[in-house]
């Protein structure tokens, strides 16, 4: 007596790559949304006020200053002596398009440390610097 199947066996010569599509395209929307909120996760806290809305590109670098007087140059943590290397070392790289600078200090910090930072900048032949704060509440 002969078997007989139910359901015929057929070889899948094609990968079905719908599911690892699926799961690129998820990623890529959640790292797309991630990646403007990296560089606000520095604990710095800017003076509040009405200014109009800056958009950083692809050309521009930021520079954040803590309230202990740290410095974080690219989210990483910078004295001022390597800041004002790898600034002259980025002046140096600048080709043709004007960089511009975004500097957020902290409200607590003193003015004195706010203008050193802002002093190793312009030294370093940076004229485009921006001044982070944030916005003041609607009342």
């Amino acid at each position: 007596m002969a078997s007989r199947r139910r359901f015929p066996v057929s070889v899948y010569d094609q990968i079905n790559v719908t599911s690892l599509i699926d799961t690129l395209f998820f990623l890529l929307i959640i790292f797309m949304l991630t990646a403007p909120l990296l560089e606000y996760s520095v604990d710095v806290s800017p003076p509040q006020m009405n200014a109009t809305k800056i958009e950083p590109d692809d050309h521009s670098k930021s520079i954040n200053v803590r309230k202990d007087g740290t410095i974080l140059f690219d989210h990483r943590e910078v004295s001022m002596e390597q800041l004002q290397m790898e600034l002259h070392a980025l002046k140096q790289e600048q080709i043709s398009s004007k960089i511009a600078i975004y500097l957020r200090a902290d409200r607590e910090l003193s003015y004195g440390g706010v203008i050193d930072v802002m002093r190793q900048i312009r030294m370093a032949g940076f004229e485009d610097i921006q001044l982070v704060t944030e916005e003041e509440p609607k009342s």
